[in-house]
């Protein structure tokens, strides 16, 4: 999966409040998948850099909601 830079900025930035939805009551916290968001944005999306966990947190929440249908 290539990551759309913006889309992700923009589910960073504007959208912080789906990230806080997604994670409710999983036991994960919205800053350790932000943080993942942003350590993306910061390698220009590069998905070989992310370690398991976090490979893991991208794909339970931010590839979701980067997938979803825009509003």
């Amino acid at each position: 999966m290539e990551v759309n830079l913006r889309w992700l900025r923009n589910l960073l930035t504007k959208r912080t409040d789906e990230i806080e939805k997604s994670v409710a009551g999983t036991g994960y916290l919205a800053k350790t998948v932000i943080g993942v968001g942003t350590f993306l944005l910061d390698n220009e999306g590069n998905l070989d850099l992310l370690t398991a966990k976090q490979r893991a947190t991208f794909e339970k929440f931010l590839k979701p909601l980067l997938e979803a249908p825009r509003r």
